[in-house]
């Protein structure tokens, strides 16, 4: 049974060698509406398990034969946490991995189980997915095993990201007429001014979906994206259906812009015009912009906003 698959690449991730720990079948606590695997019953330990000797085998091999890979993402076809051997696996990759990181993409809910929340602590990059924090949104979207409070998983992820060493990236996926009201976004906004996260990943659908629902447009997550704390690193990860026109800024607007989201080069590709994308260049040869790197992505900044963080550091 073949665990080991890519390599993948990533513009937010890098190059990376994925192990899916459930690679018979889909086995989640979650039932995701917008998952592209088909829907199924959720579960709350796995039953078909790989063996942790059958995955380093594989995954010696995949090393030997892609050794230009950034990372070594741990995934399934559902959650990866509920992999009962997770931990051993770890400390098995670890004495093979080189200069390798390991990065997990986990749905966050099993962060209430304490021994896979020391066990996470060994990953070098954690990706928790957090796509609503209140219990009525959250049942509707993520549709959980019955077992599962939101309110405590929540409490997790904070309390996770507060000891936490490594690389941290949260992801929320939106979807219409779900988790895209200004309460729901009120509401993830105060949670994560608790969480300390690299960076924060919003999206949408980008792949057909497992139940009928609608993801939203590029522009509508634009809008979101400036209803979030500027103090949040929020990262528009999704680019469907980018039909946002392009608009005209001034300098000081542009410098406005920034200072309330840093924007991407894809991003500035898409909201500027070509004049506005002429006065940005230029401001950033006047060093009024700087051009800063968070976790693999560039991000345009007003100068003055790193001359801020330094003088509260």
């Amino acid at each position: 049974m073949k665990t080991i698959f890519g390599p993948v690449h990533s513009r937010r991730f890098g190059v990376s060698l994925g192990i899916d720990l459930s690679p018979s079948h889909k086995q989640c606590n979650f039932d995701c509406l917008y998952c592209e695997l088909a829907p199924a019953a959720t579960v709350d330990h796995q039953e078909t398990v790989v063996s942790v000797e059958e995955i380093i085998t594989e995954l010696k091999t995949a090393l030997k034969e892609h050794q230009n890979i950034d990372e070594i993402t741990l995934t399934a076809n559902g959650e990866p946490t509920l992999y009962p051997h997770l931990d051993q696996l770890i400390d098995e990759i670890d004495t093979i991995k080189g200069d390798k990181e390991t990065l997990i993409l986990t749905n966050s809910a099993t962060l209430v189980d304490k021994e896979v929340f020391n066990t996470l602590l060994k990953l070098d990059q954690v990706k928790l997915s957090l796509d609503a924090v209140t219990p009525d949104i959250f049942k509707k979207i993520d549709r959980p095993h019955p077992d599962l409070n939101i309110d405590e998983v929540v409490d997790a992820v904070i309390a996770f990201s507060k000891v936490y060493k490594g690389k941290l990236f949260v992801e929320i996926l939106f979807v219409r007429g779900l988790n895209d009201t200004e309460e729901e976004i009120k509401a993830l906004n105060d949670v994560l001014a608790d969480v300390n996260a690299l960076r924060i990943d919003i999206g949408t659908i980008d792949r057909p979906p497992a139940y009928p629902i609608e993801g939203i447009s590029y522009g509508e997550l634009h809008t979101i994206a400036t209803q979030f704390d500027a103090s949040l690193p929020i990262n528009i990860a999704s680019r469907v259906h980018a039909e946002f026109s392009q608009s005209s800024y001034t300098d000081e607007e542009i410098i406005n812009t920034l200072d309330k989201r840093p924007l991407t080069p894809e991003d500035v590709e898409i909201l500027f015009d070509k004049e506005s994308k002429n006065r940005l260049l230029a401001l950033v040869e006047e060093k009024k912009v700087k051009i800063i790197e968070r976790a693999k992505l560039e991000f345009y900044i007003p100068a003055e906003n790193i001359q801020r963080k330094r003088k509260k550091s």
